[in-house]
């Protein structure tokens, strides 16, 4: 018994009922007594009898006395011990918390394999408890032999991965795989799915970021359905995609191919049956790219127009390649000139990434900056028309570009150039981010490093002391 109930028990009220039975057994006793006293004593020994008779009641009062006393401080039994060692000592507890103080702990990932069997997910329970961790989610993935049960975990700060993974396998999980969490994996799955489901009706560019972001750290690729040069890539899988263990093969709504892989983890059919309904949701939606854009003006007081771009700019893009020269062109693709208007269908479409367009106040397209999705890396370009380059709109360009990087959850970008081009190193530098610099054959690959330091601001008044432009954006 509680001491909350023990307390109600004791404020209990009496009905006037019991209490009307309570005096009336008085009176009955008293005329009862009465009687038999009156009876008594008009025989010779009757004061005898009387005295004997409250003598007998005081002894007998007496030793009910002493025999409950003797039996309520008596020990307890072993059953009873038991019983009071298995339930928990609250008190106890919340002394030793107000002693110790708030414990250190950690989130941990957790997915394990067991057989689908009553009583093993108890034991896979009882074995955390025994560690002190506290489970805050749960998934089960039914497979054809076994089950796969993914948690969300906080354990104390010292306890190792490899003291948890030993105690889930002696409690008979199978291919433990553990990695630490973080407050984000708090959100539960169907919001963090609605979530990416929002993300991705928005804007086509963002159906690999879903996938990634649903999936964990995985590598994803987009395999166009034909070649730059117009030969089929045979990348074409079944409508309803293929799951080799841990390859995902979804057929991609723009054409060709979308590959998910993970080495370090296989997939389950519950995480395939999730990526496949992203990828149905893009491809009812059909293409869509947000049409916010910002004016800006230049020092010389000319205004130019940045935009989101895709493939409906493909004319207009191969109109500014024939204004660029040979040097402009070489700088930024590194290879035959003559080969990259077959790349500007591939790198205008949303599934590849993010283009940003320039395009002056006539209409006429004159710069355009492109955040490409690479597998786990995330790579930055820039192309400016010879008449519109040392006006700063490539430093607009790539800040904008990082901007969408670090909104996108990427750790770093990389620009590929050539040795001799300064003004991409300096817009680089310009980020005022760290840096690391690769140097092979005259091929130079700038990395920054989005998570080792915040992203320096972009507002207006910030720019218009550097630059001298303004800014206005329009929705």
């Amino acid at each position: 018994m509680t001491d909350v109930t023990s307390a109600k028990s004791a404020r209990r009220p009496h009905h006037w009922r019991r209490d009307l039975v309570e005096l009336a057994a008085m009176f009955t006793a008293v005329a009862v007594a009465d009687t038999v006293a009156k009876l008594i004593g008009h025989t010779p020994d009757g004061p005898f009898l009387l005295i004997a008779s409250a003598v007998t009641l005081a002894a007998t009062a007496a030793f009910h006395t002493w025999w409950a006393r003797r039996h309520s401080h008596a020990p307890p039994t072993a059953e009873a011990a038991t019983k009071a060692a298995a339930a928990p000592d609250h008190g106890a507890d919340t002394d030793r918390m107000a002693q110790d103080g708030p414990r250190e702990t950690a989130l941990w990932r957790m997915r394990t394999t067991v057989q689908d069997t009553p009583g093993t997910l108890a034991a896979l329970c009882a074995a955390l408890a025994s560690l002190d961790v506290d489970i805050l989610t749960l998934q089960t993935h039914p497979l054809a032999e076994g089950t796969v049960d993914e948690f969300l975990l906080r354990a104390p700060a010292s306890l190792q991965a490899q003291q948890l993974a030993r105690e889930i396998a002696r409690a008979g999980g199978s291919g433990t795989w553990t990695e630490r969490a973080d407050a984000h994996d708090l959100v539960d799955t169907p919001t963090r799915v609605l979530h990416l489901a929002t993300r991705t009706a928005l804007d086509t560019a963002e159906l690999p970021l879903a996938l990634r972001q649903l999936l964990g750290r995985c590598t994803i690729r987009s395999r166009p359905a034909l070649s730059p040069t117009g030969r089929s890539t045979g990348e074409m899988p079944p409508v309803e995609g293929v799951l080799e263990e841990t390859v995902m093969h979804l057929r991609d709504p723009n054409g060709g191919a979308i590959t998910v892989e993970r080495a370090y983890l296989p997939f389950t059919p519950t995480e395939f049956a999730r990526a496949r309904a992203l990828v149905d949701l893009d491809a009812r939606l059909g293409p869509r790219v947000p049409r916010s854009q910002d004016v800006l003006t230049l020092p010389e007081g000319n205004e130019i127009t940045v935009r989101r771009a895709d493939q409906d700019d493909l004319e207009a893009a191969v109109a500014m390649h024939e204004r660029c020269s040979e040097r402009t062109l070489g700088l930024r693709y590194h290879g035959p000139v003559q080969d990259a208007d077959r790349y500007l269908n591939h790198l205008l479409s949303p599934r590849f990434g993010r283009t940003l367009a320039v395009e002056t106040a006539s209409g006429r397209l004159v710069a355009l900056g492109h955040l490409l999705w690479d597998g786990e890396e995330t790579e930055v370009a820039l192309l400016v028309e010879d008449d519109w380059q040392r006006r700063g709109i490539g430093s607009q360009l790539l800040g904008r570009l990082v901007d969408m990087a670090a909104e996108a959850d990427c750790g770093s970008v990389y620009a590929v150039t050539q040795a001799s081009n300064t003004a991409m190193v300096a817009a680089m530098r310009g980020l005022r981010l760290p840096l690391d610099y690769q140097i092979e054959e005259g091929t130079l690959v700038v990395t920054a490093r989005l998570d080792a330091a915040p992203v320096p601001p972009r507002s207006p008044l910030e720019q218009s002391r550097q630059t001298g432009w303004t800014e206005q954006a329009e929705r």
